[in-house]
């Protein structure tokens, strides 16, 4: 086992690289479509009450266990976890804190070479005479590998190479490397969302054209923040609010744990997880509601946004908005705009590379350049083929079994194992011990009975989604006809690829019938990928575990 010497640097660097963890391309893109598609105001509510009940709690919850594993010489999950039970399975869930973030890296560092490359044809200028249709045509062109780059074909395969490059360098830094990051991604990314939340508030109805008479930046403001108090009883918009929280801020994937076994003993973490909580509510909320939602409702209209608002807009839809602005700002609003996705990106990416390097460091004695570099190398072998095949779904399945359902078992076992099995008095004790807030005592019973059941919800909700994720449908469906109305996103379906194979038991068109069996391929190719790469971290965790039994 190491005995790594390695600390944070300061109380604001943990801090700024804690809320860069959390702020992610999910704060400005996945936000502003759920909110929008959960009936704006409506969700916000749910939204809320889901932070206090689980968000908050989580990252409690993460950063006492950190803190924990860290003072017993551990910082990645398994031997955290292993720590805190004398069960020997415990290890071996703990090997979900390392498996989803290489498997997640994999494709987030695509989604964020999309903003590198975006952020330099803004400043080149590329899409400034382009129509919005030539735009979409663009980042169509893009992700199926047709345009190129000064000259180097297959520009999304350079830039995403690029992208992990400069996430390895980093990485090979140290903590130091990540909170000098923290440091100046964190505060130039609120100043561009500053600025872009600026503008979209001011837009008003000088953006009115013939087409859409009724546009107002406003409307969208106004849909966002006005409850339809009716609709607060439809189970499928608290799922979707309890989803949104849990991901948001990054819980359920080991980061968290990783970052904290590096705090002091006696340091505060009630505090500081907090802190970097309401950070990451503060750019969600407020920035990333103020910026796509009233600029596009400002040019298309309300309506237009809630038929088409999805997670492409930022890519196929913003610079041609930006465009409307003049050649100039439109080039500096370009910029602001890939530039803040990007440093949310990277700071959110660099932390899922430390629980391996923690973990290798640990138990096999690797430097930080040997993990930074075994690290780039592992997802950029499990990423090319999510650039490469991504037209096929190949990138989809990686985002569900690794990006959704890893992350909610892996949650929803370590607070079983706080609250029921480490203990609530000893867990409330590390949560305390050093907190330089008063943290109300009502949070025992929410960390030990409420937490957990919303997080079942959530699996539940993943795992039986109904058809449009109308629960009272469903039920009504299943009391008339005996059976229920599963969605093709709900995990039964997606196991057995039950609606692929439907669409193609109805196809016709010879091309049609071959996407659809390659997209059948490719998904179970990637499945077998990341079950495999789960079967190698832990038979290494099984390794370490042998190594140290020696060591006795």
């Amino acid at each position: 086992m190491s005995s790594t010497k390695e600390a944070w640097g300061s109380r604001l660097g943990l801090i700024l690289a804690m809320a860069g963890n959390s702020v992610g391309l999910g704060n400005f893109l996945r936000f502003p479509v759920q909110a929008i598609n959960n009936g704006g105001g409506t969700f916000i509510i749910p939204y809320l009450v889901c932070f206090v009940l689980m968000g908050i709690p989580l990252l409690w919850i993460e950063w006492s266990m950190g803190r924990f594993g860290g003072r017993h010489g551990h910082h990645s999950t398994p031997f955290i976890l292993n720590s805190m039970s004398s069960k020997p399975i415990w290890k071996y869930i703990g090997v979900f804190g390392i498996f989803t973030n290489i498997a997640v890296a994999a494709y987030y560092c695509y989604i964020e070479s999309w903003t590198l490359s975006y952020a330099i044809h803004s400043i080149k200028g590329t899409f400034s005479s382009l129509s919005q249709s030539s735009i979409a045509l663009f980042f169509d062109d893009y992700i199926n590998l047709s345009t190129s780059f000064l000259g180097i074909p297959s520009e999304a395969v350079f830039f995403f190479i690029i992208c992990v490059v400069i996430n390895t360098y980093i990485l090979s830094k140290g903590l130091a490397g990540i909170e000098k990051v923290a440091k100046i991604g964190m505060p130039l990314l609120i100043l561009f969302g500053i600025f872009l939340a600026f503008k979209g508030l001011t837009i008003g109805t000088t953006a009115v054209s013939e087409q859409f008479p009724l546009a107002n930046a406003w409307d969208g403001l106004n849909y966002l923040w006005t409850p339809q108090y009716d609709s607060l009883l439809r189970p499928g918009i608290w799922l979707a609010a309890a989803g949104q929280i849990f991901f948001t801020l990054s819980v359920g994937m080991g980061t968290i744990h990783c970052y904290a076994a590096y705090v002091k003993s006696k340091d505060d973490i009630a505090l500081n997880a907090t802190t970097a909580g309401f950070t990451n509510e503060f750019v969600e909320i407020v920035l990333g509601s103020l910026i796509v939602i009233p600029i596009a409702a400002g040019y298309f209209g309300l309506d237009w946004i809630k038929e088409h608002m999805s997670f492409g807009m930022a890519f196929q839809t913003m610079p041609f908005l930006f465009n409307q602005w003049g050649a100039v700002l439109a080039s500096v609003a370009g910029v602001f705009w890939f530039g803040l996705l990007f440093f949310a990106g990277i700071t959110s990416s660099l932390a899922m590379g430390t629980p391996w390097m923690g973990f290798m460091s640990d138990e096999f004695g690797w430097n930080k350049i040997k993990g930074a570099i075994s690290f780039g190398l592992m997802v950029l072998a499990l990423g090319l083929p999510c650039v490469l095949f991504y037209k096929y779904g190949y990138f989809e399945q990686y985002d569900y079994w690794a990006g959704t359902v890893s992350l909610v078992i892996f949650a929803l076992a370590e607070t079983i194992l706080f609250a029921w099995i480490f203990g609530l008095t000893k867990g409330w004790k590390e949560i305390t011990t050093g907190a330089d807030m008063t943290v109300p005592t009502i949070f025992k019973f929410i960390i030990k009975y409420i937490t957990p059941v919303l997080l079942i919800g959530v699996f539940l909700g993943a795992l039986i989604t109904p058809v449009n994720n109308n629960w009272i449908d469903a039920f009504s469906y299943l009391t008339t006809n005996g059976s229920w109305p599963f969605d093709g996103q709900s995990l039964i379906l997606q196991i057995t690829n039950t609606e692929k194979y439907h669409a193609l038991s109805l196809a016709t068109d010879p091309q049609a019938i071959e996407l659809i069996k390659k997209e059948i391929f490719y998904s179970n190719l990637a499945r077998t990928v990341l079950l495999l790469l789960f079967i190698g971290i832990t038979a290494l965790v099984y390794f370490a575990h042998k190594r140290r039994s020696k060591s006795i």
